[in-house]
């Protein structure tokens, strides 16, 4: 028999009566990994509860405390988007301080609150926690706009000054070359034009070269004797990295930066041309987009969101944009086209590129207007019909389309209205319908009726600034139909009567939508795991969902359209851009049955962009529209009508366009301006190919402009006017201020939801649409 070891087992008996006091998982339990803490500490802020948050927080700060301090003492500056998930501890143990201290900030708490806070903004200074709609933020920052609103020091808004780190420039060319527009068959040979065999070959590359002047391939590196490029140089103003100079005011360094940059030709080109558009000379940018086309059509570079971004289709459209923003050029470009085949994925290495460069003519106006012999009728036959009576989709022999509402062409002129009182997020669970706002308790909504334009923009309401509400101020502005969805929030009687009043009194459609499963909406999913379109129980939940908002509003006089998704292939919460077949095929089968209950109101589905646009055209044969959010820059569209019309011959309308009314290096009066010209552009692109208009492709039905009135939400911090950009993009400064994006403001916030200032872009569009 083995002798028996009393101490050992003394020992053990101690450690069991140990573990029956404090719980074996103190002792056994490894730690979760740091981003699970976060997950459960976001949950528990949600669920308002405290006690598990202070715990959930804590145990991570204990566990990962030590490699965050590691982490930040590596780094110099917040790690760059595709570097700072590296930095996982770090991130995590800053976003744990910053929950905890938003939670304490939110009961009043404000010393303990102090506390987290400071911890994030000391210790953490280069944390960044990643929003899983598709950036990272500074939890530095945030924290900071929570200590200084505890301090009084920022209640309301930001300073929106202007600000330049670089001298304010002007350019002056030494060599603008001889020709507008170049002669290229004069200095070269074009061959397979119209196919993928294009190719043009220069042959007097000197010619050339003179006629385009410098900076401009094949002249490009000529700004090196240029006697202000030297003079720039020796005074260190081209000094760092080129991508710096994009939206730099040193619009002189900038050129001289781009046109030597150690760039691909054509992107070269194509900055070199926005430097030289920015600093106002017209023909030379023109030219030099031009030279993108003739020589460099098939050029790409990447989007933010590491997508394939073609720079040949928006050279088009940037000559199109500059020819209508200058008509006392009396030039257009005709017959040119860039397509790219296979351009929907983001494999660059299967596309095939047909060019046709076209030509930059002279023209005059009334030769851009078709016309016929007085009397006589433009002679189309209709083809197919889509929809009821009343509302129906029609292509005609052209292969053109058109939305007709109660036999009377309709262009969707929509906007997005979703009028978020200041300080309410869904982020935190406090966001709350706006249809049943009424602070003033008189028994009416008050954005729809209540809201009052506060004229001089004194952020008060003077004796003169009488209640109009938001449904006049739309309608005023040409609206004839807004894009809402019947989720989260429960739509009541008491909604739909609202709705029923804003088609009745002020003339105001409705296109409603259904998120199918983006943001986990609809389909039951976790946020974090996200819509599985593979799942039958995440199908069965969303179909549910969607029958529903049928069943319920199918025979509502307001209702325009059904809208499915909300660029769901973007990925956020849900796996389509992982399972595009599956989101899909599950698209059609949605679109199926909708038609199976109600067959007169056309079905869009709400795409990012033309992402995947051959798997909806081979996989959603019953969804009527192709629709799409894009935000491309101020020339409109480029490629994208060409791409549908092509790619699925269906219609199509942009579900979201728009321009924060926020720039860096602008003051408020020249943000406007910049985001009035960017819908404009926008605009007048959507015009050009709508139905019978010779320029375009003809499958355009409208847009909708996101968004009416800024929600200041977006960058989290839902009581501060956020101007940090979230991400890069072709707005005015080159990047986007979500919480900037109305065309009416709220103001310094103080009197949400009440208070509205008309900007430039609000009255531009309502040129249009008037």
């Amino acid at each position: 028999m083995r002798k028996i070891n009393h101490k050992v087992v003394g020992l053990a008996i101690l450690f069991l009566l140990w573990t029956m006091d404090h719980g074996p998982w103190t002792v056994f339990a490894e730690p979760l990994p740091s981003a699970e803490y976060v997950r459960k500490a976001w949950e528990a802020s949600s669920k308002e509860d405290l006690d598990n948050l202070m715990k959930i927080t804590q145990e991570c700060i204990d566990n990962y405390a030590q490699e965050a301090h590691k982490q930040q003492g590596s780094l110099n500056a917040l790690a760059s988007k595709d570097k700072a998930g590296r930095y996982s501890a770090l991130n995590d143990v800053a976003t744990c301080c910053f929950i905890r201290g938003e939670a304490l900030f939110k009961l009043g708490k404000f010393e303990e609150a102090k506390s987290a806070l400071k911890e994030a903004v000391v210790n953490y200074h280069f944390a960044q926690a990643w929003d899983p709609r598709g950036w990272f933020w500074s939890v530095s920052e945030k924290s900071q706009n929570i200590l200084d609103k505890i301090e009084g020091k920022k209640p309301y808004g930001n300073d929106v000054k202007p600000v330049a780190e670089r001298p304010v420039t002007k350019l002056t060319l030494y060599d603008s070359g001889n020709q507008f527009p170049v002669e290229y068959k004069k200095f070269g040979k074009f061959s397979g034009i119209g196919s993928k065999d294009y190719k043009y070959e220069i042959i007097d590359q000197e010619g050339l070269a003179q006629a385009v002047g410098e900076g401009i391939y094949p002249n490009s590196t000529s700004v090196r004797w240029d006697p202000n490029f030297r003079k720039a140089l020796k005074e260190g103003r081209l000094k760092g990295n080129h991508w710096d100079y994009v939206n730099s005011p040193d619009l002189e360094a900038a050129f001289y930066r781009w046109a030597t940059a150690s760039e691909p030709e054509g992107v070269k080109l194509f900055y070199t041309a926005f430097a030289l558009e920015k600093a106002g000379f017209v023909e030379q940018a023109i030219k030099a987009y031009y030279a993108i086309i003739v020589h460099f059509p098939a050029s790409y570079g990447w989007t933010y969101w590491q997508t394939p971004w073609y720079i040949g289709p928006v050279a088009i459209a940037k000559i199109k944009y500059l020819c209508f923003r200058n008509p006392n050029l009396g030039l257009t470009l005709e017959n040119a086209k860039v397509r790219i085949i296979n351009s929907f994925d983001k494999d660059i290495t299967n596309d095939v590129v047909i060019v046709d460069p076209g030509k930059l003519v002279h023209t005059n106006l009334l030769d851009k207007v078709a016309t016929l012999p007085s009397g006589q009728k433009l002679r189309v036959k209709v083809t197919k019909k889509i929809g009821g009576e009343r509302i129906k989709l029609v292509q005609f022999d052209n292969r053109h389309w058109r939305l007709y509402v109660d036999n009377k062409p309709y262009i969707i002129k929509g906007i997005t209205y979703s009028p978020t009182k200041v300080g309410q997020s869904p982020d935190d669970g406090t966001l709350l319908n706006w249809m049943d706002y009424d602070y003033n308790r008189n028994n009416l909504c008050d954005g729809p009726f209540d809201a009052f334009v506060d004229k001089n923009f004194n952020n008060k309401q003077d004796a003169d600034e009488f209640p109009i509400g938001d449904f006049q101020l739309m309608k005023n502005m040409g609206v004839n139909t807004i894009r809402i969805y019947h989720q989260p929030f429960a739509l009541t009687e008491k909604n739909k009567k609202l709705l029923r009043q804003l088609y009745e009194e002020f003339g105001i459609m409705v296109i409603m939508g259904d998120y199918l499963g983006k943001y986990a909406i609809g389909s039951s999913a976790d946020w974090y795991k996200g819509t599985d379109y593979e799942n039958p129980e995440h199908q069965k939940n969303m179909l549910d969902s969607v029958t529903k908002m049928v069943n319920e509003f199918k025979d509502e006089p307001y209702i325009l359209m059904w809208l499915l998704g909300n660029e769901n292939v973007y990925g956020v919460a849900c796996n389509a851009d992982k399972k595009p077949d599956a989101f899909y095929k599950f698209c059609d089968k949605v679109a199926a049955e909708i038609k199976r209950i109600d067959n007169v109101h056309p079905i869009a589905l709400a795409n990012g962009d033309t992402l995947f646009l051959d798997k909806f055209a081979k996989y959603a044969a019953n969804v009527d529209i192709f629709a799409a959010n894009a935000y491309r820059g101020e020339f409109g569209f480029a490629d994208l009508w060409q791409s549908v019309f092509f790619e699925t011959g269906k219609p199509a309308f942009i579900t979201e366009f728009g321009c924060p009314a926020y720039a860096h290096n602008l003051d408020r009066e020249q943000a406007e301006l910049g985001q009035a010209q960017f819908l404009e552009g926008c605009w007048q692109d959507i015009m050009s190919n709508t139905a019978f208009n010779k320029d375009g492709y003809g499958n355009a039905l409208g847009g909708i402009v996101f968004e009416y009135l800024d929600e200041w939400w977006k960058a989290y911090e839902p009581s501060i006017h956020d101007t940090k950009g979230l991400f890069k993009g072709p707005f005015p400064d080159g990047f986007m201020y979500e919480e900037w994006l109305g065309v009416v403001s709220q103001g310094d916030g103080a009197m949400s939801p009440f208070l509205r200032q008309l900007r430039k872009g609000y009255f531009t569009l309502q040129r249009y649409w008037r």
